[in-house]
């Protein structure tokens, strides 16, 4: 599947941006990666597209390079320290690595690094030197991530060593290079309450306006004007991210081993079963068909898509024969690509609904009932500790399971609960090893301890949802809630302050070029070009699967009038984040 949303914008920009750039015909040129700018071009080029570029190999800055001194390279890389003493290594000696440096810095890089390069021999070989100001990784068409696992750490932590100020910084200009790659000045907006949310809406709105200097197309378009980003906290809704969720991406990255996105399994073919990788991501179609369906019809779609696509080839299907592909595979070697991905999709539904027939079953329901206060019916919890009670007692439920649980319970209490009983909670469950990932969540300014520092805050009230779902999802994320709000401009103005109002746009500008770095952001591309207004959501301390499904349900209910963008320092999973909360408490020690 071609890339879409800000998949193809990022896309665009480095292939148009970068490479393109700087192409001659019958020139072949080395493209020269850090870990950094690495993940960002794996998450939105292919290696084909790069090489069909007149790219002849793709290396890492960080690792020893036979010098190739009769061609030119591309160093896209970012702007930090130990990748530009390699980049000025290469033209340390007599002999250069390379003929010529076409250097592209992912965001801006700082004076001191900056003067480096002047000084060094570089400055002798570089035909080019820009920034881009792609910052983040498209992570979906419309999820972004900045990449960074340990910002609830550095938010929250009450032992956090560095400098929180730093970090703010940091971050904002990674939020100001997204809004820059995708042409938007937006109004912002922040949850009031948390310190942490006005401080980060401030440093962003300096930092978009430093941009919208250099670039002053950002934001232009008469629907842009309406475009916001709203900043928000993890401990603004702590229940979507601890729950089970039955849709199938949030699935199978809660129950299954999944690694950098890929998903490993063994094969059961008809005498040896080999070890099979599967990468999750928007190249594979079937992944985006399936991955915000609930559970229940995943494998019922996945068994209609494959015996139409069976029928579409004259193929004759029956239940036994759709059961076992790898006799439909002998029959039909020319389609292995399609039918291994039918076969990996119900793969990986049938592994999910093993582990959910185990033990999940009454678990999620104790979790729907206790997360909205009442149970299928509508009735309200009588007794919820009636409904805990025989999770925590069960031995065969892992510690994590009953911590998500014991954490549902306390907000349904609203109030915190007394700290005695979360004793004897603690006790039952046998949990006293993980205990500290529930207090920790008072560091996120969550209500757990009655009486406790965080005496009097409640979390936000939901909207009534008539809609039908199923008994075990009942529960909706309040980002959605939010999200909807924003759109339909409901949002309370106090509880969602602006920092300033959206400046009025005068699309009768000229555009003025950057005094440092050049015009290359002038020639739009198609891709660049949306003209409806954006919504773009940051939560900080990561958001849940559950949540990134929101943005794409709620763009989808505005007939694409609106675009919803979420995205997050990381992308959470229930496990992830409980082991976040864990290490609130304890000095991280960076890795070397």
């Amino acid at each position: 599947m071609a890339p879409t949303g800000l998949k193809a914008v990022v896309g665009e920009k480095i292939i148009t941006g970068v490479i393109k750039s700087v192409k001659k015909d019958g020139e072949w040129k080395v493209l020269i990666v850090d870990h950094i700018s690495m993940r960002i071009l794996s998450s939105c080029c292919k290696m084909s597209d790069i090489l069909a570029e007149g790219v002849t190999i793709v290396e890492d800055i960080n690792k020893r390079r036979e010098p190739i001194s009769s061609l030119e390279a591309i160093y896209l890389i970012s702007p930090v320290e130990k990748s530009v003493r390699a980049l000025i290594n290469d033209f340390k000696d007599t002999a250069f690595t390379y003929k010529a440096a076409h250097i592209f810095f992912t965001d801006t890089c700082a004076d001191g690094l900056f003067a480096e390069i002047g000084r060094s021999r570089v400055a002798k070989v570089a035909k080019t030197l820009k920034e881009i100001n792609v910052a983040f990784l498209p992570y979906e068409s419309q999820v972004f991530s900045l990449d960074d696992s340990t910002s609830m750490h550095s938010f929250y932590s009450p032992v956090a060593s560095g400098d929180k100020g730093k970090v703010m910084e940091n971050l904002a200009e990674q939020i100001a290079t997204l809004c820059d790659t995708l042409k938007e000045y937006p109004a912002i907006r922040y949850r009031s309450g948390p310190e942490e949310n006005a401080r980060l809406a401030e440093e962003v709105y300096q930092r978009l306006n430093a941009h919208k200097a250099d670039n002053p197309s950002m934001g232009e378009g008469a629907d842009k004007a309406r475009s916001q980003l709203l900043i928000v906290d993890r401990g603004f809704d702590p229940i979507s991210p601890i729950l089970h969720e039955l849709t199938f991406q949030a699935m199978v990255y809660d129950l299954l081993d999944i690694k950098q996105d890929i998903y490993s399994y063994q094969t059961t073919g008809v005498g040896d079963s080999k070890e099979r990788e599967v990468l999750l991501d928007e190249d594979d179609d079937l992944w985006v068909q399936l991955r915000h369906m609930h559970i229940a019809d995943v494998t019922k779609k996945v068994t209609e898509l494959l015996r139409t696509f069976c029928e579409s080839k004259r193929m004759s299907t029956d239940n036994a024969n759709i059961k076992d592909l790898s006799q439909m595979l002998k029959k039909m070697p020319q389609y292995q690509k399609e039918l291994s991905l039918y076969s990996t999709h119900l793969h990986l539904a049938e592994a999910c609904m093993k582990k959910f027939k185990a033990s999940l079953d009454k678990l999620c329901e104790v979790e729907q009932d206790l997360a909205m206060g009442s149970d299928a019916e509508g009735e309200p919890l009588k007794d919820p500790m009636k409904c805990i009670v025989p999770v925590l007692l069960n031995n065969d439920i892992e510690a994590y399971d009953k911590i998500r649980i014991i954490l549902l319970y306390i907000f349904h209490k609203k109030k915190g609960i007394g700290e005695e009983n979360l004793n004897k909670l603690i006790q039952h469950a046998n949990i006293q090893a993980d205990s500290n990932i529930i207090t920790n969540l008072q560091h996120l300014g969550c209500n757990i301890i009655s009486g406790g520092p965080n005496a009097g805050k409640t979390l936000p009230d939901k909207k009534e949802r008539t809609e039908s779902t199923y008994q075990l999802s009942r529960w909706t994320p309040t980002i959605k809630d939010v999200m909807e709000n924003a759109i339909e401009d409901k949002l309370d103005k106090k509880q969602w302050p602006f920092i300033s109002n959206p400046a009025p746009i005068n699309t009768s500008q000229t555009a003025v070029s950057s005094a440092r770095f050049g015009h290359w952001h002038k020639n739009k591309s198609p891709t660049e070009c949306r003209s409806g207004p954006r919504l773009i959501v940051f939560v900080i301390g990561g958001v849940s699967h559950s949540e990134m499904r929101s943005a794409y349900e709620v763009t989808r209910a505005t007939d694409a009038k609106w675009e919803v963008l979420i995205g997050s320092s990381h992308i959470l999973t229930p496990t992830s984040f409980l082991n976040d909360l864990k290490t609130l408490d304890k000095v991280l020690v960076p890795d070397c």
